[in-house]
Formats: C-alpha cells, structure tokens, sequence
C-alpha cells in the first residue's frame, strides 16, 4: 500500500458511501484507478467490509455491558466450543480472546438491565465450561469511533 491507498481508506473509513468520482477528486486521481486501488483493497482483504453504523440507543440497545469469561479448561476444544457457541448469540457484537486474568471479553448490547440479567441467567450461565463472568456496566461512552488511525506519510 502505498499514501494513496492510506488517503483512499481514510476517506472510505469517514463515509463509505462516498462515490469513487468523488473520492477520485479528493485524491487527485482519476476514475479508473481509483476504482482500480478500491477493488483491489478489497480483492486483498484490507477493506473487509462496508457497513451502516446505528446508534445503538436509537433502535432500542441502551445498555452495553462488557462480561469478561474465565474458562473452567482452556483445551483447545474447549476454547473453539466457546466461541462457536457465543458466535451464534445475537447479543453478543463482539468477542475477543484475551491474555492474563480473563479467557474472553464478550460485548453484548441489549434493551435495559432487566433483559441483560435474562440475558445472563438464560444464556451466558447455561453455557457449558463458564467458571466465571464479570459483568462492567457502561456507564457512557467517551470514544466509539471505527477509524484505524492510518497515516499516510506525506
């Protein structure tokens, strides 16, 4: 990749809806490449996907809770049993694997506190190897931005 790719992917990660014509004027080029350059960063696997982003609050998601997972056994199977089953929890927008104290950080979205705590006792609690969850509340958000901070050096 090379600064035109980076302003390329800065613009797209503002506005992913913007035209190639104009995203071509942004940078200097014309059509044709910069379609080119889009298409083939998305070939690659650098552009993964483009994406609406709601306002969670909006449509109804008030409360956002990350729960961090300790395993009861770490084997491989058990890891990949884990996240398979968490995967398919509509809820759940988010799962990373983490090193240290907890196993997992899930993100789970969802109505109000009372939906949460159904939440927990119906879903997360019958999950089979949970040894422990530790739920955090999000009191507010300070920063909810999808940019990757790209430079393009020039």
């Amino acid at each position: 990749m090379d600064k035109t790719d980076i302003k390329i992917l800065n613009i797209l990660q503002k506005d992913c809806m913007i035209s190639y014509k104009d995203i071509a004027n942004k940078i200097g080029l014309s059509y044709n490449p910069t379609y080119e350059r889009i298409k083939k960063m998305e070939e690659d696997g650098v552009i993964k996907a483009r994406v609406t982003l709601l306002n969670p609050a909006k449509v109804g998601l008030k409360l956002l809770v990350y729960c961090n997972i300790i395993l009861k056994e770490q084997s491989k199977k058990s890891l990949l049993d884990f996240e398979k089953t968490v995967e398919k929890i509509p809820e759940v927008i988010e799962v990373v694997s983490l090193s240290g104290i907890y196993d997992y950080m899930i993100k789970i979205v969802t109505t109000d506190i009372e939906t949460y705590n159904n939440f927990i006792m119906n879903k997360i609690a019958n999950i089979p190897n949970i040894s422990q969850y530790h739920s955090n509340i999000v009191l507010s958000v300070v920063k909810d931005t999808t940019e990757y901070p790209l430079n393009s050096k020039d």
